[in-house]
């Protein structure tokens, strides 16, 4: 296959950056900035749960629409478009009603950036040298610059001005969205004649993935949701929450780099890391349940670069291996609803109450015993597929380890 020119590559990296940058300033700040306009911790989480409500239907429509038109580009840059429109409207108004509703369109806007970015990586890399984490760890590194940088920042401006660094960074990122390659997924064209949208649901382990990954994603959900708020009542600065977040994501990069030098492609060893990521996680959780000062969170969030750097990698490689090529927008999409949208919601709901009414060390412990419960499921998961053969290996890697 001829090799795409070396423009493409170099704008999907820096896309990857200003994306995740962008959409670092809501994940971090935003929950702080509706505190400040007088919403409690329930509602918090309540309204942001919504999201991932409406997501377990976006997403998916999303999905069935990029595998038609084989174009993640136009879906990318008309989900920022209806992202940075309806924030406006949050930003603009202190209406809590009207802010539910426009979150909850917003949601329908964020849900596929993850997935179609993810997707447009997989499909632009196909058949060339390039792997995956060397592309994905742009996104973290934007996640991570992008919230430290803005901390200082939005502590100088006040969180009430939470909506300029949104939108500057908003804006850019739909910018370079437009000098995206297409992504097309280059299959044959009868190819989907011979499978069907059932099949993405008839792999055992597949299932088991998406399955016993609520597990281990709903804790994680509520940290991303309440450590802001968490650190907040610590005493931490916006500055303070930034570097929090710097710590998560920054050192995702070399952890994405020696996946893409180091994992077998192969469904064993992946889930035998899956292992390691969830009791790594629930270490986490239960040093999290005993901090008691804002810069002993910052530490702990260092651990997010074995935590989630290594699940979020290999559940994106088991699902491309697991998935048709020709549905792999889709089957990207309901990887993220398990990570993303179910757990959202739980991490809203079950988070918000027990943020408010048990406090946050309590919280975390639960945190760890539900994971410590997806790590032994791993462990199951792992006995299986060591008694089956899987020839297929992840598209988009056909170079290296």
């Amino acid at each position: 296959m001829t090799e795409r020119p070396a423009y493409s590559f170099n704008i999907l990296r820096v896309f990857n950056f200003v994306m995740y940058g962008a959409l670092a300033v809501y994940g971090t700040f935003f929950s702080l900035y509706l505190k400040d306009i007088g919403i409690s911790p329930i509602e918090i989480g309540t309204l942001l749960a919504g999201g991932p409500i409406v997501s377990l239907v976006a997403n998916p429509l999303w999905a069935y629409w990029a595998d038609r038109m084989r174009n993640n580009r136009i879906v990318l840059i008309l989900a920022l478009i209806g992202a940075f429109a309806t924030m406006q409207v949050v930003f603009s108004t202190g209406n809590e009603p009207l802010i539910y509703g426009a979150i909850l369109v917003y949601f329908i806007f964020q849900s596929p950036l993850f997935t179609q970015s993810n997707s447009l990586i997989l499909n632009t890399i196909e058949g060339t040298r390039h792997k995956f984490g060397a592309f994905r760890m742009w996104g973290s590194l934007g996640w991570a610059v992008t919230a430290a940088a803005s901390g200082p920042l939005i502590g100088h401006l006040g969180i009430h001005k939470l909506w300029v660094v949104f939108d500057v960074a908003m804006l850019v990122a739909i910018a370079i969205a437009f000098l995206l390659p297409r992504g097309s997924e280059m299959q044959n064209a009868g190819s989907s004649n011979k499978t069907s949208y059932a099949q993405i649901f008839a792999n055992r382990p597949f299932l088991m993935l998406l399955g016993i990954g609520v597990l281990v994603s709903v804790p994680n959900s509520i940290n991303g949701t309440f450590v802001g708020l968490y650190i907040d009542q610590l005493g931490g600065s916006a500055s303070v929450v930034g570097w929090s977040m710097f710590a998560t994501a920054f050192l995702e990069a070399p952890v994405f780099l020696l996946m893409d030098k180091y994992m077998k492609r192969s469904v064993k060893p992946m889930v035998g890391w899956l292992v390691i990521a969830s009791l790594l996680y629930t270490i986490r959780w239960a040093l999290m349940g005993t901090a008691d000062t804002a810069l002993q969170i910052v530490a702990i969030q260092l651990m997010h670069c074995a935590t989630f750097g290594i699940y979020y990698y290999v559940g994106t490689q088991l699902t491309s291996l697991f998935v048709p090529a020709e549905y792999r927008s889709s089957g990207q999409a309901i990887y993220g609803l398990t990570w993303g949208g179910v757990s959202g919601i739980l991490a809203g709901t079950v988070g918000g109450w027990m943020f408010q009414e048990l406090g946050p060390q309590e919280m975390y412990r639960i945190s760890a015993g539900v994971t410590l419960m997806g790590t032994i499921a791993f462990c199951a998961m792992l006995r299986m597929v060591s008694r089956r053969r899987f020839d297929r290996r992840p598209e988009g890697n056909n170079s290296g380890a």
